[in-house]
């Protein structure tokens, strides 16, 4: 539907194409057509010999069967040092931070990251928070959030030119950030900066990346300093009493980084859920149109768009801490899998006619049949809350605007040219 921007992030566009043969994520091709290009190598196997944006070696992990059994594989690891990944040298993780400019005494900020922890460490990080994200947490705060999205969409006009309005902005960003701000207790003054420090984050390029993490770090430590003074009911307050009442329960690493990690990825990919979704809806109408006659259908449509169109399109790399064979393939102790999202989740082996987009394909009440939000272990803390989000921002937005149409032709939206991530950099429409 887009194309992306030619140039991959620096400074990985200087390894693309060193290994002929094997495709590099950060392939300005596999960046404007991921669907096609992924879904091209899905084509070749279920395992196939690549790189990974700093040139390292990677196995592509292609097809939805091989994809899900590794999610739940705890022969795979996040962390590379737990496989001894790398051999003698410098850990694959180390080498990408490196890369990106990372200051060497802030790496064990990405270290200590719930991301990048195994069990049982994961298992201790996740339960801390995991109460703040229960069905009943997330159903409770449903009113809260339609009340933000109505909000936000009565402003929309105010922020038109020409009839125009950028809905990344203005909507899609702003609900999710707000939501899991006062989830975690981040002032309201606070947010803005947030959003600022997560542009420069994904932009990956060094120069912005050597200012922003340390100034979110140092930020961190200043919020922590003084919620510790009025503790309230918030999940900050939570995990500073956890950290203040035993110190084994969670670092004040630990801590850190489960701020950090909870707020970028509470607002980051569901905004682009949002702005992904509703430029499929609005390319198409016959399916927008079921979704407009059936607001029953929204959780099945939130399923759906994450499969068709979801903004994440890989996991962050897995090591195997064992020889392992999977689809005949073996995987040797410390090797790199990838695994693709992007080509799973359109996998004709498990799905029927998997490019087309349909609202109708996740009945209510089945076992969640795509990889959107990942599985296993590491699936995603916060899926529940940003389904919900998902359909109160596409149910609210189509019922406040019925007219809603893009303001530009489909194959003029642009996208950021960032490796694994399927986002706009804009969405214009007319109310």
């Amino acid at each position: 539907m887009t194309e992306a921007p030619a140039t991959p992030p620096a400074p990985f566009a200087a390894h693309v194409g060193k290994h002929p043969g094997e495709p590099n994520v950060a392939d300005p091709a596999l960046l404007a057509d991921p669907f096609g290009g992924y879904g091209a190598l899905r084509e070749q196997g279920p395992l196939v010999r690549g790189r990974f944006m700093d040139d390292s070696p990677v196995w592509f992990v292609t097809r939805f069967e091989e994809v899900r059994a590794i999610l739940r594989d705890q022969r795979f690891v996040n962390n590379p040092a737990a496989a001894a990944a790398g051999g003698t040298g410098q850990d694959p993780l180390t080498r990408l931070l490196d890369m990106l400019g990372m200051p060497e005494h802030l790496h064990v900020y990405m270290r200590g990251s719930i991301l990048n922890n195994d069990a049982p460490d994961h298992t201790r990080l996740r339960r801390l928070v995991s109460r703040a994200f229960t069905a009943r947490r997330i159903n409770d705060l449903r009113p809260r959030v339609e009340q933000i999205a109505e909000e936000l969409l009565s402003r929309l006009p105010e922020h038109t030119e020409d009839g125009v309005v950028d809905l990344l902005p203005h909507f899609a960003y702003p609900l999710p950030i707000t939501v899991i701000c006062e989830l975690v207790g981040i002032a309201e003054e606070d947010r803005p900066q947030w959003r600022a420090w997560g542009a420069d984050l994904v932009t990956m390029e060094p120069e912005r990346l050597a200012r922003t993490f340390p100034a979110m770090i140092e930020h961190i430590h200043e919020l922590v300093g003084q919620r510790r003074g009025a503790l309230t009911d918030d999940l900050l307050s939570e995990l500073i009493r956890a950290h203040d009442e035993d110190g084994d329960r969670l670092s004040d690493v630990e801590m850190v980084t489960m701020i950090l990690t909870l707020v970028l990825a509470g607002h980051e990919t569901t905004a682009h859920l949002i702005t992904n979704g509703t430029a499929a809806l609005l390319t198409h109408p016959g399916q927008l149109a079921l979704l407009r006659k059936d607001p029953a259908l929204l959780p099945s449509a939130v399923h759906e768009l994450m499969r068709w169109a979801g903004p994440v399109h890989m996991t962050q790399l897995r090591y195997a801490a064992e020889d392992v064979e999977i689809a005949g393939t073996r995987i040797r102790k410390g090797e790199a899998v990838q695994l693709l999202l992007v080509a799973a989740n359109r996998d004709p082996r498990h799905y029927t006619d998997p490019e087309r987009l349909d609202l109708t394909r996740h009945p209510a009440g089945r076992a969640e049949d795509h990889v959107g939000f990942g599985h296993g272990m590491h699936y995603c803390l916060g899926a529940s809350l940003a389904r919900q989000e998902g359909e109160v921002a596409f149910g609210r937005l189509f019922a406040r605007y019925p007219g809603l149409s893009l303001a530009v032709d489909p194959d003029d939206l642009q996208r950021a040219a960032m490796p694994g991530s399927w986002r706009l950099t804009a969405l214009p429409v007319r109310l």
